[in-house]
């Protein structure tokens, strides 16, 4: 017997919802819109900045609430406003980066390899703010994807201004054996790691921030109180070990069939891979 219908329903964008063409399929479109014209709530939840979101949910055709960096970041994209940022302040910043650079190196010196490197995201107060006052980079970090929209700051400016995401990048690693050098050295109780790439890229975060806290914010709470929600109602869509708290919170917690094994071992349910529309497959069973 098929379960009743979520009221709502959150996915990740990236391996999951989008296509490795960068594209919402039309079947996936479809559902979607349909399951918002029901009066089911969509909120889409990425690693993205807000100004990446827009290329996706301007395919979907909604201005839904959007959480981004993480969950860092809840931007409201019907009034292009950021309404919610968790940031990590500067002394934190610096004391981090400095723990990492100074615990990596003699490992990664020991095998011919060069230092990590460091990227911050800033908030910002809309999707249209100047992506190169928000997103700046070391001089020597090797960008994971193409793009010119960034400012070049040595490491003390970077500090220098509070984040809603630090990045560490060592292109020559894998991001899951980073993350097994570097989490171990992180104080939890000054920052959270996670990886959503696999090309040697972690991403932190305030402690206690993830997409289920970005999701509880959308909804205008927090992560002790996501209101007017039964998680039993919930639909929520991942593949990669930054989607693992909203996945074990949703009643429902989908993998999709290309996702990591950390994520598939707590899914509630295995789904075919984003380029096979494993989002619409769930989803039309209610839609």
């Amino acid at each position: 017997m098929t379960p009743p219908a979520p009221t709502l329903v959150v996915s990740d964008l990236d391996g999951t919802l989008v296509t490795s063409a960068e594209r919402v399929s039309p079947r996936a479109c479809a559902v979607i819109n349909r399951l918002v014209a029901a009066g089911v709530t969509f909120i889409p939840a990425s690693g993205r900045p807000a100004r990446w979101m827009l290329p996706v949910i301007d395919q979907l055709g909604l201005r839904p609430m959007c959480v981004c960096a993480n969950g860092a970041v809840v931007y409201d994209s019907a009034s292009d406003r950021i309404t919610y940022a968790a940031e990590l302040p500067t002394e934190v910043l610096a004391r981090v980066t400095a723990t990492i650079s100074e615990a990596t190196r003699p490992w990664l010196r020991g095998r011919g390899l060069a230092p990590v490197t460091f990227a911050v995201e800033r908030a910002g107060r809309s999707a249209f703010d100047r992506a190169d006052e928000l997103f700046a980079v070391q001089p020597e970090y090797p960008h994971a994807w193409d793009t010119d929209e960034h400012s070049v700051e040595p490491l003390d400016a970077l500090c220098a201004v509070p984040a809603v995401k630090l990045l560490v990048r060592h292109e020559a690693m894998e991001s899951a054996d980073l993350f097994d050098l570097i989490n171990p050295v992180v104080d939890p109780a000054e920052a959270h790691v996670t990886w959503s790439f696999s090309g040697g890229l972690l991403e932190i975060n305030l402690p206690g921030v993830s997409k289920l806290s970005g999701v509880a914010h959308a909804l205008g709470g927090d992560v002790a109180d996501v209101p007017a929600v039964d998680p039993s109602r919930v639909i929520a869509f991942g593949d990669m070990p930054n989607d693992v708290a909203m996945l074990r919170w949703a009643g429902t917690g989908v993998a999709m069939g290309n996702a990591v094994d950390e994520v598939t071992a707590i899914a509630d349910h295995r789904t075919s891979s984003n380029d096979e529309d494993g989002v619409a497959e769930v989803l039309e069973q209610w839609f």
